[in-house]
């Protein structure tokens, strides 16, 4: 029998068990660093799966290590994610959070279970290829700093070192069966902005005699927009958005003393995104102080922008269309989201690919970070044999 008519084989023949995890997972969700008992779960299913591992890297980390023939021969790494948000679930399913207030609702308990299944699958195919595979779960992807930048640190790029990785992730708006990939610049740097305004608060008819914070506020977020529509470079992808305005102690006829306001900047080109930082601030303390206010302006760097590896990007998705078929493999646009796999991105050749997870028919359509987030569980058969299929062949190369 050929490997990939083998993977498919066992892929099948796993998918039960691998649905089985993922609603144990989905059941149990983890927030962000706080994923200690998602972190035993895995290490205990690689012990049963005869893989070696170690457990710990960034607190609730795993790793395990598949040594195929001629391990010292080449090493690639599969990265799953594995935390939860901070979302009250609101699907009637069997296997609903149990964890009040925490939800996996951008479908980590997917990636872990699909990585898990791949796993299992490489394990056992291991005398048929050469090299070493490197399994990351991760915590922490969904909360600056990201547990990727943390498991860098603490050297799990090293000892084997990876010279190439792979991750990926739910994509609602494609159907399972299907995946989505893009070559090049794919998501977005993310920082986050925090603005403190402060002026004279006092009666709102007599303004002057105050100096009004959320007249200030108001004009900053105007003109701090300018940085992208009279700045940025048109060829770079670059959003500002805010989210959250609020007052202290303001009411109909109260001016009140100050204006928090929070917001988001990302881009996808990071001399810009240090010139941008520079800017924001210089505008934001200077108009402030114009109006008679001042403006605390803080930026929390976040993660780097994703890049995926042209020429890897382009064999896996070549050996997509090989394992699917060329209609059930789409080209993706950019998009503004980030994620932390970014981190890996910047270290060495990488792809991040989408795996479709949602089905119209069955009614299976909300999108990630939502309270009836979903997933059509026939996807975890694709995922696991698919990301075997390309680890197998990444080694060859």
């Amino acid at each position: 029998m050929q490997l990939k008519e083998k993977i498919k084989e066992l892929s099948q023949e796993y998918h039960e068990e691998i649905i089985h995890i993922r609603r144990h997972l989905h059941q149990h969700p983890e927030l962000s660093f706080q994923e200690v008992k998602t972190g035993k779960f895995i290490a205990k299913k690689l012990k049963a799966f005869g893989i070696p591992h170690q457990h710990g890297i960034a607190d609730n980390g795993v790793v395990g290590i598949i040594k195929g023939r001629k391990p010292n021969k080449k090493v690639i790494a599969l990265r799953g994610d594995i935390d939860a948000l901070p979302i009250e679930e609101a699907n009637e399913v069997p296997y609903k959070s149990k964890n009040k207030g925490v939800m996996h609702a951008c479908g980590h308990d997917v990636h872990t279970s699909s990585l898990l299944g791949t796993a299992k699958i490489l394990n056992e195919l291991k005398d048929q290829f050469e090299g070493t595979i490197k399994l990351i779960f991760q915590p922490g992807e969904e909360k600056l700093p990201g547990g990727a930048s943390i498991m860098i640190k603490e050297g799990v790029l090293k000892n084997p070192k990876p010279v190439s990785i792979f991750g990926q992730h739910v994509h609602p708006p494609l159907e399972a069966g299907t995946i989505g990939i893009k070559g090049g610049k794919y998501m977005a740097s993310t920082d986050e902005i925090y603005m403190a305004v402060t002026g004279k608060g006092g009666h709102g008819a007599l303004p002057q005699n105050c100096i009004d914070p959320i007249l200030i506020t108001s004009n900053l977020i105007v003109s701090l927009q300018q940085l992208v529509s009279r700045h940025a470079n048109p060829t770079i992808p670059t959003v500002l958005t805010f989210g959250k305005i609020n007052s202290t102690g303001g009411a109909t006829n109260v001016i009140p003393n100050e204006v928090k306001v929070q917001g988001t900047f990302r881009t996808m080109d990071e001399k810009w995104r240090k010139a941008a930082h520079k800017k924001m601030k210089k505008m934001a303390e200077g108009i402030a102080k114009a109006m008679g206010g001042q403006c605390e302006f803080n930026i929390v760097r976040g993660y780097p922008y994703l890049v995926n590896n042209e020429a890897l990007t382009q064999r896996t998705k070549q050996r997509a269309i090989e394992y699917l078929g060329k209609s059930k493999v789409i080209d993706l646009p950019i998009r503004m989201t980030a994620e932390d796999f970014a981190y890996f991105s910047q270290a060495m050749p990488a792809c991040f690919y989408r795996l479709g997870t949602g089905n119209k028919k069955r009614g299976i359509t909300s999108n990630i970070h939502t309270n009836t987030f979903d997933v059509d569980e026939s996807a975890l058969e694709l995922s696991t044999g698919l990301m075997a299929w390309f680890a197998v062949n990444e080694l060859n190369v």
